[in-house]
């Protein structure tokens, strides 16, 4: 069985259903108020085409974390009042094995009874569904219906590919003439492993209603859990979620040498009063070593804010024991190699970068990733070392006004001040056509000597994020080349000239 809370982003972010808001992630829309579908505003649509429909639409950037620490109170309710055991699929939606609850409470009716009771009374609206997979569950919750055993095949015969999450193989299955999942599961498995792979196999067993890794009571993990013991017991969250990296990274090394991947995870902090706090994570395509200790840091702030790391008795107080626990492992489906050459190199890095941060601060060892953008210093984003980088903006999209190649050497990480003369001294401009006020003569970047300039490209006109009151930029760049043989980017902004980049 899954349980959906209906528009868990915007119900994280406090944001009522009245108000036109929506959140949004990698330039779509996550989820929408019931004013802003009013308007045509619909899950999955592009930011601009959702703010033309309706300009006053207010956006807002989906929180993974603070979505996991809003979730937390109704796991705890379901597992007070409900269920022993559940699962996290992401937060919002969370599975659970259905045949033990359903005999205890009567039925597989009302154990969705008792689930949507249970969030009610936290004032959260959830739906509910039931099926043979998680996948086909997932599905049904949507629908709030409660697939019959045996049924699942069925259920899912009407549905189109594009619920399978694999773009490219629902597109060429559609132009091979497959349109439905059963139609797709009709076809030999044999032969879709031969011509799709193992990808396009796994996915074949979602459309037939076949379970790659099922929900268990609690399987064994052969071993492979981690564990760092503090002594004395941790109090500062931030310790703890440093530690958690390292054991993210030693429960991903120790199951890379074995050829094995995880399909879902338990996190473990056994507290200084005795207590045992536990929460199961789900990743149907494998838990890499940075989505889990993205979920472990998640998870120990979910329980600080809801006050699970506060003791409950005089036994002490703070974190004694930290694990993960592997669950469902699996072959690897085989991965590209790491960056810097062997797994016990990457693995060292792994540890500095930790120690570093833990003396400098969480942002002192960042990655830089490549993003969509058009100035040079919006096509690059630092993430910190370890975390999980959100979903940013598509560097291959088609960025109108994007400054093509060459790029510059070097990018200001502030644009430092300027001035941009002409023969006469005066300040340049440019006009509402894109046009200078003159040609450019002399050029004075920070507290430099100006120099005189030689040679000039532009300007280039940008008017960005018009539909957005407040975060609108409008900007000119211009190239320029002074007489010491260097290579400028400038822009200019309300009349002020700034050096953005410098090319040689």
């Amino acid at each position: 069985m899954v349980v959906w809370a209906l528009d868990w982003p915007l119900v994280a972010a406090e944001v009522h259903a009245t108000e036109p808001v929506a959140v949004t992630a990698a330039g779509r829309i996550v989820a929408c108020t019931a004013a802003a579908r009013a308007a045509g505003v619909r899950r999955g649509m592009r930011i601009r085409q959702a703010v033309g429909l309706l300009p006053e639409l207010r956006l807002k950037p989906r929180d993974p974390a603070g979505e996991t620490r809003a979730f937390e109170p109704l796991l705890h309710r379901f597992e007070h009042d409900v269920v022993a055991r559940l699962e996290v699929l992401r937060p919002g939606l969370v599975a659970l094995p259905v045949r033990g609850p359903a005999r205890y409470w009567g039925g597989e009716e009302p154990l969705a009874v008792q689930l949507h009771e249970a969030a009610a009374a936290l004032g959260i609206d959830c739906r509910m569904g039931a099926a043979d997979t998680v996948f086909a569950a997932a599905l049904a919750a949507r629908r709030a219906v409660l697939v019959p055993p045996g049924a699942t095949p069925g259920f899912l015969s009407d549905y189109g590919l594009g619920v399978l999450g694999r773009p490219a193989l629902a597109d060429l299955l559609v132009r091979l003439g497959v349109r439905t999942l059963g139609a797709f599961a009709a076809l030999p498995s044999g032969s879709v492993l031969a011509r799709f792979g193992p990808d396009g196999a796994a996915a074949h067993r979602l459309a037939r209603g076949v379970e790659d890794h099922g929900l268990g009571a609690r399987p064994s993990s052969d071993g492979y859990q981690v564990e760092h013991r503090f002594d004395p017991a941790e109090t500062r969250l931030e310790a703890a979620s440093f530690t958690a990296k390292a054991l993210a990274v030693r429960l991903h090394h120790a199951l890379e040498e074995a050829g094995l991947v995880c399909a879902r995870i338990e996190v473990r902090a056994r507290m200084a009063d005795g207590r045992t706090l536990a929460r199961v994570w789900r990743h149907e395509g494998g838990l890499s070593d940075l989505a889990v200790a993205e979920r472990l840091r998640w998870q120990l702030q979910a329980w600080q804010e809801t006050g699970a790391l506060v003791p409950t008795a005089a036994g002490g107080e703070g974190i004694a024991v930290l694990e993960l626990v592997p669950e469902h492992l699996a072959p690897a489906p085989g991965q590209q190699q790491a960056l810097f050459g062997t797994a016990a190199a990457q693995e060292v890095l792994g540890q500095v970068a930790a120690r570093l941060q833990a003396l400098f601060g969480h942002r002192a060892v960042t990655r830089a990733e490549e993003v969509g953008g058009r100035g040079p210093a919006d096509r690059i984003r630092r993430v910190p070392f370890g975390d999980f980088a959100e979903p940013g903006r598509p560097p291959r999209a088609p960025w109108a006004g994007q400054l093509p190649a060459p790029h510059p050497a070097r990018v200001f990480p502030t644009p430092l001040p300027a001035r941009l003369l002409d023969e006469a001294g005066n300040l340049l401009g440019v006009s509402g056509r894109g046009q200078l006020s003159a040609a450019p003569a002399r050029l004075t970047v920070g507290g430099g000597t100006p120099a005189p300039v030689v040679g000039w490209a532009g300007p280039w006109p940008l008017d960005e994020d018009w539909w957005q009151p407040g975060q609108r930029r409008r900007l000119a760049r211009l190239q320029t080349v002074t007489d010491d043989g260097r290579a400028w980017l400038l822009n200019v902004r309300d009349n002020r000239w700034w050096a953005e980049a410098l090319y040689a």
